[in-house]
């Protein structure tokens, strides 16, 4: 009797995974639309801020995403079990509120902008790993929609374009806070502490190496900088299912949805360069000659997570978080001291060629570790047999 299941249940699933992952378009596009909102509402020394602001958020919720969902679904003694804590809820909450009511105020933005993003990293991740398609559809649509609202509203120079945005992940916020019959699993505390480190020291490097523009290079590349890093990041949105995915257990379904996924991305981003729809979102830093370039390089960093997502995930449900910690974390300081060493020619070219480096050498050490642990493996149950 076949084992595989019937081809009807195989495309159903792959149909409810390409519309999981599409989902996750709404939450790429935030960081996008706060740029773009910001650089219509606030002058250009505020926009420098928020670009780097934009970047130190976006590592805020990996860290915070890193205790809440990545520990607990590495742990493997337990049943590696997430949900959206109620007291991030509150906070992103809260901080919806703060901008909605000082909408001119960039310093209130910056603040609020870390717990925001890490309120839509948390919230999605829970949503994804636990299968939660429903509940997320809906969610990706709230955020979507005030996502649009607020870049329409910018385009139109009105001083409250930030309103509808947050307003969209308030709306989603209390609907991925909707209660579910599962609790959430107890990490192993020695794994949460590997991997905390792991995201902390390389979540930490695109920060600092946006500030390091800003600082060496001015508020005009910051902001261009975090734009093309920003368009790029669409890729990151199959990129990102996938591993959650992956974390979980290895599926070659959701692999190949994943990269087919990325194909058309990278596509879509492309057409839209040529059409000019990003140098009209970004308004005055972005011009198709300053940015095609830099664009494409930056894509192929993004796309070539594909290679180093696969043996990190095998590595992780191995519980190999140590091993993992002191890679990354090899890969990570070598590529950001290269980028350093390029920031001075002033060709954001350069900067996004190191990281795609960097991201090629991750995956060569990823998958060496993956075979000698899995080689290792087997002589010891090949000995524990004999």
């Amino acid at each position: 009797m076949s084992l595989e299941p019937p081809p009807e249940l195989g495309l159903r699933r792959a149909m409810v995974s390409f519309v999981t992952l599409v989902g996750g378009v709404p939450l790429a596009v935030i960081p996008a639309a706060t740029v773009s909102i910001a650089s219509r509402v606030f002058p250009l020394p505020e926009q420098g801020a928020i670009a780097v602001a934009t970047m130190v958020a976006t590592f805020v919720g990996q860290l915070v995403f890193a205790v809440v969902v990545e520990s607990r679904l590495s742990s493997a003694s337990t049943e590696r079990r997430v949900t959206f804590p109620l007291w991030l809820a509150g906070l992103s909450m809260l901080a919806a509120i703060a901008v909605a009511v000082a909408y001119t105020n960039a310093v209130v933005l910056c603040v609020a902008l870390p717990v925001l993003v890490a309120s839509l990293e948390v919230g999605r991740g829970v949503s994804v790993a636990e299968r939660l398609d429903t509940r997320e559809f809906w969610a990706a649509v709230t955020v979507g929609v005030g996502a649009l609202a607020g870049v329409v509203a910018g385009f139109a120079r009105i001083e409250w374009a930030l309103i509808p945005l947050v307003a969209g992940i308030f709306v989603a916020t209390v609907i991925r806070s909707m209660p579910v019959s599962h609790h959430a699993s107890r990490p192993e505390p020695r794994v949460m502490g590997w991997v905390v480190t792991d995201v902390a020291i390389t979540g930490g490097i695109y920060p600092l190496l946006n500030a390091t523009v800003l600082a060496l290079l001015g508020p005009a590349q910051a902001v261009l900088f975090t734009s093309i890093s920003t368009v790029s990041g669409l890729l990151a949105i199959p990129l990102n299912f996938m591993r959650l995915r992956l974390l979980k257990a290895h599926s070659r379904l959701d692999i190949v949805v994943s990269a087919a996924a990325v194909v058309g991305a990278i596509v879509v981003i492309v057409v839209c360069e040529w059409l000019g729809v990003f140098g009209y979102a970004f308004h005055g830093t972005w011009t198709e000659a300053a940015t095609a370039v830099p664009l494409f390089v930056a894509c192929l960093w993004r796309a070539a997570s594909l290679a180093s997502t696969i043996p990190f995930a095998s590595l992780r449900r191995m519980g190999e978080a140590k091993l993992l910690t002191l890679l990354r974390a090899t890969a990570a300081v070598a590529t950001f001291l290269a980028a350093l060493a390029v920031v001075a020619t002033d060709d954001l070219v350069w900067i996004f060629a190191v990281l795609l480096g960097g991201e090629l050498f991750q995956a060569v050490l990823y998958e060496s570790a993956r075979r000698r642990k899995a080689a290792e493996r087997l002589a010891a149950h090949e000995g524990a047999a004999g």
